[in-house]
């Protein structure tokens, strides 16, 4: 049975060897590898576009993120210095009145900077968000110019 096994596949093997493929398959063969290849091409460097642009609008909202976080911060450290100073002169105060009035002139300082900042980081946080929404935008419209071409 095993011989017989073995001389069916060297047959096989033989009759494949001498088979030949009709030229319009080849044709046809060839067309598809090179219109396959052509295709993978094109969403290839699409996929790469994608990528660019999902990395351009992650930075774009990272830079935005980082400087909404350092204005906060620095808010932070100026209302604290303020604090501490506000505290050291009241601390020294000879009498009560004069510790009434440095806490109460501390506190209208503090109101108009709290005021201040407050609308310094909304407008840090418009222009932030009006430039996330700018890249996002531009960058969908060359990814959809991009995905026109390569149709």
């Amino acid at each position: 049975m095993n011989d017989y096994m073995k001389r069916q596949a060297e047959e096989f093997l033989n009759a494949a060897k001498s088979a030949h493929l009709p030229e319009n398959m080849q044709m046809f063969a060839q067309e598809g590898v090179a219109k396959t290849r052509e295709a993978y091409d094109k969403l290839s460097v699409a996929a790469k576009d994608q990528a660019k642009v999902a990395e351009d609008v992650l930075l774009a909202t990272q830079a935005g993120a980082k400087a909404i976080g350092t204005k906060v911060l620095d808010n932070v450290s100026v209302n604290t210095q303020a604090a501490f100073d506000a505290a050291e002169a009241i601390a020294k105060a000879k009498s009560l009145p004069e510790a009434a009035r440095l806490q109460a002139e501390f506190m209208q300082k503090q109101f108009a900077t709290a005021g201040a900042q407050t609308k310094e980081l909304f407008e840090l946080s418009t222009r932030v968000a009006q430039q996330t929404f700018q890249t996002v935008n531009e960058m969908a419209t060359k990814s959809f110019e991009q995905m026109k071409k390569a149709s």
